[in-house]
C-alpha cells in the first residue's frame, strides 16, 4: 500500500485478540518494516521493483523474523510503549519471531490483490491473488478495519489497567 498506516487496523484486528500468542507491537510494526523496501526504491530511484523480494511470502517471512529478533532486543522500550498504551506485554523470543514473520506475511497478503508487480509466491513469477479485490475496495476495507480495531483496543485497555508507575517492566 502506498500508505502503510492503512494496514494498522487490519494488523490490530488480528494481533489484539491473539495477544496471548502474538507480540502486538512486533506484529503491527512488521507491517512498517516490510514497506521500507518500496520507500527505499522510491527515495533512491533504484532500478528494482517497487514491491520486490520483501513483498513475497518468503521475503516477508525472513525480514519479519529478523525484525522479531530485533524487537525482542528492544523489549524494554516496546514494553514502555505498551504500558503507555495500557496493553499487556510479556515478550518472548519465540513469540517475537513468530509475530514478526506473521505480521510481514499479512502485509503481503493485503498488498498482493492490488499490485501487479508483487510476486507473493516467488520464485513462481505469478500473482494469483491479483484482482481478487479492487484497490478501491481494499483501501475501503483497510479503513473500515480501524473501527473494530478501535473497539478491540478499548475492550482490552479496560480489561487491563496497565502498570503502576513504580512497577518495573522486567
Amino acid at each position: 500500500m502506498p500508505f502503510t498506516p492503512f494496514h494498522v487496523g487490519v494488523h490490530a484486528c488480528v494481533a489484539l485478540p491473539l495477544q496471548r500468542k502474538l507480540d502486538v507491537p512486533t506484529f503491527i510494526l512488521a507491517n512498517i518494516i516490510i514497506d521500507i523496501e518500496p520507500l527505499l526504491v522510491m527515495l533512491f530511484n533504484v532500478h528494482y521493483p517497487v514491491h520486490g523480494y520483501v513483498h513475497t511470502f518468503i521475503g516477508s517471512f525472513i525480514v519479519g523474523s529478523l525484525w522479531g529478533g530485533m524487537a525482542y532486543a528492544l523489549r524494554q522500550p516496546l514494553g514502555r510503549l505498551m504500558r503507555f498504551l495500557r496493553l499487556p506485554y510479556s515478550p518472548s523470543l519465540k513469540a517475537d519471531i513468530l509475530s514478526g514473520a506473521a505480521g510481514g506475511c499479512l502485509h503481503v497478503l493485503c498488498d498482493a490483490p492490488i499490485y501487479t508487480d508483487i510476486q507473493p509466491f516467488y520464485p513462481l513469477k505469478i500473482n494469483p491473488l491479483y484482482g481478487l479485490v479492487s484497490a478501491a475496495m481494499m483501501y475501503r476495507l483497510c479503513i473500515l478495519f480501524f473501527i473494530p480495531a478501535a473497539i478491540l483496543y478499548v475492550w482490552f485497555t479496560r480489561r487491563y489497567p496497565g502498570f503502576d508507575k513504580e512497577q518495573r517492566l522486567f
